[in-house]
């Protein structure tokens, strides 16, 4: 956490380029949910929401929209930003989410979290996802492959969320 809150500080934060480079893919897949669904979009967590790019949108696009974040100065910048106030926002560990007492959800999105925590902590957070899912949840993860270049980044490979998904 140490490194996420030291680059929230100083305004490094490459993560928000994701929107540009893979909005198409994303959005493509955020209306094949919408899409399969019928009545209301439901509650949707956002995972690892940082100043809450996506939990914003989400929310636009009619879900009950919670962003969740472990670095407080993120979940400021996201409640900052919501000057509507459409989501909601808080600081919570997504490898403790039956801490945070968050309730039950319809969607869960993950752009780039996942990809950055140690096998503990994905199985943690697979086990946290699966229990506060409702019948029928989707999980959406964008992340980046296993390569020698993202050492510092982070990288998973489909097994490694399949394994942390077991249910």
């Amino acid at each position: 956490m140490a490194r996420y809150e030291w680059m929230y500080r100083w305004g490094i934060r490459p993560w928000e380029k994701y929107p540009r480079a893979a909005a198409t893919s994303i959005d493509a897949h955020l209306d094949a949910v919408e899409g399969s669904r019928s009545g209301a979009r439901g509650r949707a967590l956002d995972l690892g929401c940082g100043r809450g790019l996506y939990t914003l949108e989400l929310a636009r696009r009619g879900w009950q929209a919670v962003g969740v974040d472990l670095v407080p100065r993120a979940v400021e910048e996201a409640r900052r930003r919501d000057r509507a106030g459409i989501a909601e926002f808080a600081v919570a560990d997504v490898t403790a989410l039956g801490a945070a007492d968050l309730g039950a959800f319809d969607l869960f999105l993950d752009i780039g979290c996942f990809q950055g925590l140690d096998a503990d902590q994905r199985a943690a957070m697979g086990h946290g996802v699966t229990a506060s899912a409702r019948e029928g949840a989707v999980v959406l993860i964008l992340a980046f492959g296993v390569t020698r270049w993202r050492s510092q980044i982070g990288g998973v490979s489909a097994g490694e969320v399949v394994e942390a998904f077991p249910g």
